[in-house]
């Protein structure tokens, strides 16, 4: 017999990580705690829990036992010391720059992002003073030649949205280690099943759990979950995380919490200042979707598979950037970023240009033509009048989301019904 302790796979993870069984009442499923508060023992107590001497439940703002659970588990599922749930997917990004970011410093980030996410980091985060600079990923000199001394983070996603590209993590982790900064990386689209980040060398890994995760478009939610790796103190970079901290009596967190400095900061900090809160309600629906998230990824891979490969056959589509065909340029980086497959979201470009996408999207009848992805139906939109609108030509093109593109993200249904939707639409929008 071994003497090492049994490895839990992933597939038990996504059901046991985090819960256990209330002690109150015996409840299998982790119960709602629809509490604003928590009763302290004493003042003492009370006092060794705002000067985060006790871990433990002071007001919702900042922990629930619900919302614990959850980040226990995401955590657990990345491989990471710990995770900090918010209100979404962009709230997740904000809280993952905070305590890296101040006045005059910058982020280098990938060009093919999300569009609400090409917004926030060109638009809004220039109203804290931060600045982002834009880079093709495919180019990782360029990625190394953008970062200079104010350069405090490298950020991407592990599958871009909207067109599947997978991104060279490992490159990536490279130029950033070089340049002694962390590497955020977003991993909606492939989710931990899929792509485990922390394992290719990012510092911090962000969701919208609103997508794959949740699984079911009913909440939304974000999280940021942190390798617990990166030495904060190594350089004088990170004052928030290495240098005393006057709201907490000159405590510093990295000396202090050690691997989960990060983590402690973004709930002691981040949550109590920004109030980014995820609600208990969303944690629970979120942790039920996470139970079947490995039988999930693997339909949506299986169909978003079967069904690019058809539409690339079709006269009416010009191109499709599914990084699951063989004919991508991606599909050798899939196997070493991504080996269980490619994901559900992908693009498909129409020979009949912006008029025909329009057309296509209106005559879907399955697919729902929403503002979301990783559904557990299919999905469609057309991200140059939409999700990308407020982009300029060029960054929608960078993006991957130019006039002629429509995104489609594969839900669980039945492939061939998928197709027959796809088929009568492609035929009206050829017409």
């Amino acid at each position: 017999m071994s003497d090492q302790p049994h490895k839990f796979g992933f597939d038990t993870l996504q059901i046991h990580a985090g819960a256990r069984p209330d002690p109150a009442t015996g409840a299998r499923q982790t119960p709602i705690y629809q509490t604003t508060a928590y009763v302290f023992r004493d003042a003492e107590h009370a006092a060794a829990l705002f000067n985060l001497q006790e871990v433990g439940y002071i007001y919702s703002r900042l922990t629930n036992p619900t919302v614990a659970v959850l980040q226990e588990r995401v955590a657990t599922l990345e491989g990471g010391a710990g995770a900090v749930c918010c209100s979404s997917g962009h709230a997740a990004q904000i809280m993952a720059l905070f305590p890296l970011m101040g006045p005059g410093l910058n982020v280098v980030v990938s060009t093919r992002l999300y569009g609400g996410s090409i917004t926030q980091f060109s638009q809004t985060i220039r109203r804290f003073g931060w600045q982002a600079r834009f880079v093709d990923f495919d180019d990782m000199d360029a990625v190394a030649a953008a970062i200079d001394d104010d350069t405090r983070a490298i950020f991407c996603e592990s599958i871009a949205n909207p067109g599947g590209y997978i991104t060279d993590l490992d490159a990536a982790a490279k130029v950033a280690d070089k340049a002694g900064i962390p590497l955020i990386v977003d991993n909606t689209s492939a989710t931990p099943y899929l792509c485990r980040p922390i394992e290719h060398g990012a510092t911090l890994v962000v969701h919208s759990m609103t997508k794959f995760l949740t699984g079911n478009g009913t909440v939304t939610g974000g999280v940021v979950v942190d390798s617990g790796t990166f030495d904060w103190s190594a350089s004088d970079k990170f004052p928030s995380l290495s240098q005393p901290e006057p709201a907490y009596h000159g405590l510093k967190f990295h000396e202090t919490f050690g691997p989960l400095a990060f983590t402690f900061h973004g709930i002691a900090i981040g949550l109590r200042d920004l109030g980014m809160t995820l609600n208990p309600q969303a944690a629970h629906y979120t942790l039920m979707g996470i139970e079947t998230l490995s039988l999930r990824m693997q339909r949506h891979c299986e169909n978003a598979e079967k069904v690019a490969a058809w539409l690339e056959q079709q006269p009416a589509v010009a191109g499709v950037t599914y990084a699951g065909l063989k004919s991508s340029p991606y599909h050798e980086r899939m196997t070493r970023i991504c080996p269980k497959g490619a994901g559900g979201l992908f693009t498909v470009t129409l020979k009949g240009g912006y008029d025909a996408c329009v057309k296509f999207v209106e005559s879907l009848e399955l697919f729902s033509h929403v503002a979301n992805l990783g559904d557990t139906r299919s999905l469609v939109i057309h991200p140059a009048s939409t999700t990308h609108r407020q982009l300029e030509p060029d960054q929608l093109v960078a993006a991957g989301a130019a006039p002629e593109t429509v995104r489609i993200s594969i839900g669980i249904e039945d492939t061939a019904d998928i197709i027959a939707d796809l088929d009568q639409a492609l035929q009206k929008a050829a017409g």
